[in-house]
């Protein structure tokens, strides 16, 4: 697809507010407690030319804009004093190609709600994450992921995308334009109001779960087996005995779970007849979307830093000793996952297959010791970190691991010269 810019429109008499439905001075608060901000007007745009309306209401205002999701970001990626566009009601599922593999959504569609309509289609999602709740456009935003090291981020699937820039436009990103479309799969908003999607996507398929809890031991003597071997392959590291239950998720049937992995494998299965499907727990039979998610509904606070695969074991062992050395309170698992290396000038992955590694605090607590101890221990690694979670990147760490860098800040001040799509935490990372 070629990139179209609609023709530039007189705008609307000034309007003292915007033509969407809005609230003025709400506070917004995220998922976990740990982010809020009292934006100016929080907008709920219900169709994409009120969406439009409001982008150039803030033009002429002079106000920042934002837009926001389902609020499961850590990081401070919403904080808007300005324009926050709550983009909900732009949710459905607008097209699908069964034959190129394609669909595309509203910006506001959640994961979720991608399941039923494209299994219909004969098509699913290639992969996904614990979480199901987030919006497409903040999950494209920030590269979230699943794992399997032969599987990409929701980031690496965007094939084009409409969206508001700067200049009060609606563009279109297509294939056809490489440079901008690999600054769109991972923006952290700071390209514009994204309105419109086109992943590529798979044919349906279901999925045999396998969950097993092998000692710390057993976990590291079949590392490379296990991540070559399952199409999804995980786990979560248990430093303490009641750790999985602290993520809403089962033990181990009588066993300690204290330096055991809660470890987690799907594989595709085949089904003929859907009276097959299983929901024994440990070992679930079913749609590729079903078996994805779960647990992980209770809020906390995360940390999540990638480094290069050949360099996952040291770098998992290397926070295991710090949990046991110097942070010894702290009893959430360790997640770790695999991603495959994609092309997007701000992904994560971007040119290198990556091992993931999450960690996570209860709400109410002071989590920066602990993390900030963790960004130290991760840093002779190459760490890059997730742009939805809490981490310590600054402009000069950008510039050392993010190769092209300086090519997505080129694009995005092309849709962008003003900065409007910018607040303090993007403006000091791409700004």
């Amino acid at each position: 697809m070629t990139t179209t810019n609609h023709p530039r429109t007189a705008p609307p008499a000034r309007a003292a507010t915007p033509s969407a439905p809005f609230g003025t001075d709400v506070t917004w608060t995220n998922w976990g407690g740990n982010q809020s901000a009292t934006p100016a007007f929080t907008v709920r745009p219900r169709t994409e030319q009120e969406a439009l309306d409001a982008v150039r209401f803030a033009i002429r205002e002079g106000l920042p804009v934002r837009a926001v999701g389902s609020g499961h970001s850590s990081s401070p990626l919403v904080q808007t004093g300005g324009v926050l566009m709550d983009m909900s009601e732009l949710s459905a599922i607008t097209g699908t190609d069964p034959v190129r593999r394609r669909a595309r959504a509203l910006a506001g569609t959640t994961i979720h709600s991608f399941g039923d309509p494209l299994w219909e289609q004969g098509l699913a999602l290639a992969n996904q994450g614990d979480i199901d709740k987030q919006q497409i456009a903040g999950a494209l935003a920030t590269s979230t992921h699943g794992s399997g090291k032969n599987l990409g981020s929701f980031s690496s699937a965007l094939r084009w995308v409409r969206l508001i820039n700067g200049h009060g436009e609606i563009v279109e990103i297509g294939e056809g334009q490489l440079r901008e479309l690999r600054a769109a799969q991972v923006a952290l908003g700071t390209l514009g109001i994204f309105l419109e999607v086109e992943l590529e996507v798979a044919d349906r398929y279901y999925l045999q779960e396998e969950i097993t809890y092998p000692t710390w031991a057993e976990t590291a003597a079949t590392w490379q087996a296990d991540i070559d071997a399952n199409r999804h392959y995980s786990f979560l590291w248990c430093p303490a005995e009641d750790s999985c239950e602290l993520l809403d998720l089962p033990g181990s049937p009588g066993q300690d779970m204290t330096n055991r992995s809660y470890t987690k494998r799907y594989n595709i299965a085949q089904v003929q007849d859907e009276r097959e499907l299983s929901s024994a727990e440990g070992a679930r039979l079913d749609r590729s979307y079903r078996i994805y998610p779960g647990g992980f509904t209770t809020p906390f606070h995360e940390f999540e830093y990638f480094v290069p695969s050949e360099h996952g074991l040291e770098a998992v062992e290397a926070i295991q000793d710090l949990i046991r050395t110097r942070h010894s309170d702290q009893k959430y698992p360790v997640e770790v996952r695999w991603v495959k290396a994609d092309d997007g000038y701000m992904s994560q992955f971007q040119g290198r297959d990556s091992t993931v590694i999450t960690l996570t605090t209860e709400p109410g607590t002071d989590y920066w010791p602990f993390f900030r101890d963790a960004d130290a221990v991760l840093q002779d690694f190459e760490p890059r970190a997730h742009w939805g979670k809490i981490h310590f990147m600054t402009r000069s760490r950008l510039e050392r691991v993010y190769p092209e860098l300086d090519t997505f800040i080129q694009v995005r001040r092309e849709f962008d010269p003003r900065g409007m799509f910018l607040n303090d935490h993007t403006r000091a990372l791409v700004g």
